[in-house]
């Protein structure tokens, strides 16, 4: 396997963890208001993905900076053709850090309520543009023989990768959800788990649609398999919750992303970047590539540092595994929102 196959897939790996990873952290935060019903609720919502959303956060930091290091010339097309997109994600995320930072600083009700807006909408925000990129990315962009990207802003809210948004936003609200459920006991618990069957319906339907629509693009037998592998743990996650699994409901969300991610990966691979002008002008693994010394030298750092990382993360999420509830919140705090 060539060096340049190698990286791409190993990006593939760091977007899937992300994915993953971070999407029960925006489903978290779009469920803020309906799984807490007052400030004890709520606090206790925040703090099940306190000690871990900015460790998640550092796959996307990693991922970019790969597709940079690894892929210079899709790095340069896809961050100047979906630059305003990029943008909007970006501002999101630094408000979300923000306002997850800054919400505990003052006991004061008007303080909450407000950032816990910014919350709701710095999460929903992200887990509906990442699936228009990741779309579009698949699909296709308008591209001239010099990879410049020929379209604008409204050429990337196509139908189809509206659908891919809608999909991403309702399967990271129903990974939360479930996330939530594995990580409460008690009416923060009771009502993430009332909101499962909703939202999961929704998240089969749109799901099915996405990927169905994602195998007429360039589908081929290894996708149909992963896209058919994608919709069982979906559903079977949706059948453990309803047994009162949460841990293996978790599971099926998270094989249910990462799956669906290796379908459109799969799908899009040798191109990263495919051109709706002119098959001939896509980027691909080879024209977008790094030098093979770069490429050389990237490996051996990652196959260091990459252990160790994971290492790390693994060890904080073994740290901060139980149950949260109302009685972990301080005394004070609670006379305070009394």
């Amino acid at each position: 396997m060539a060096l340049t196959d190698v990286w791409f897939l190993l990006i593939a790996v760091l977007w899937t963890g992300y994915l993953v990873l971070e999407g029960f952290d925006f489903g978290v935060g779009m469920l803020l208001p309906v799984v807490g019903r007052d400030p004890i609720d709520r606090k206790v919502t925040l703090k099940t993905i306190g000690p871990v959303w900015d460790g998640n956060e550092v796959w996307l930091l990693v991922a970019g900076g790969a597709t940079f290091a690894a892929f210079p010339f899709w790095y340069a097309t896809l961050f100047s053709g979906f630059y305003l997109a990029l943008l909007i994600i970006l501002v999101a995320l630094i408000l979300r850090g923000i306002a997850l930072e800054y919400r505990g600083k003052l006991d004061d009700a008007t303080w909450h309520r407000r950032w816990d807006a910014v919350i709701v909408g710095s999460s929903a925000v992200p887990a509906l543009l990442w699936g228009v990129a990741l779309a579009n990315i698949v699909r296709g962009v308008p591209m001239g023989a010099d990879h410049e990207y020929a379209g604008t802003f409204f050429t990337l809210l196509n139908p189809y990768a509206l659908l891919g948004g809608i999909t991403t936003l309702l399967l990271f609200a129903l990974h939360g959800a479930i996330f939530l459920a594995l990580k409460t006991h008690g009416e923060v618990h009771d009502r993430a788990l009332k909101v499962v069957p909703p939202i999961g319906i929704a998240t089969v339907v749109a799901a099915a649609g996405f990927l169905g629509w994602t195998q007429t693009l360039d589908g081929s037998w290894i996708t149909w398999l992963l896209a058919l592998a994608a919709a069982l743990c979906l559903i079977g996650g949706l059948v453990a919750s309803r047994l009162g699994r949460e841990g293996w409901a978790f599971i099926g969300t998270a094989a249910t992303i990462a799956l669906a991610a290796a379908t459109l990966f799969t799908t899009l691979y040798p191109n990263v970047l495919p051109s709706t002008t002119d098959a001939a002008f896509s980027l691909t693994t080879v024209n977008a590539a790094s030098t093979a010394y770069t490429l050389k030298i990237m490996t051996w750092v990652a196959v260091i540092f990459t252990p160790v990382v994971l290492a790390y993360q693994g060890y904080t999420y073994w740290v901060f595994r139980r149950r949260l509830g109302r009685s972990d919140i301080p005394v004070t705090a609670q006379k305070a929102n009394a």
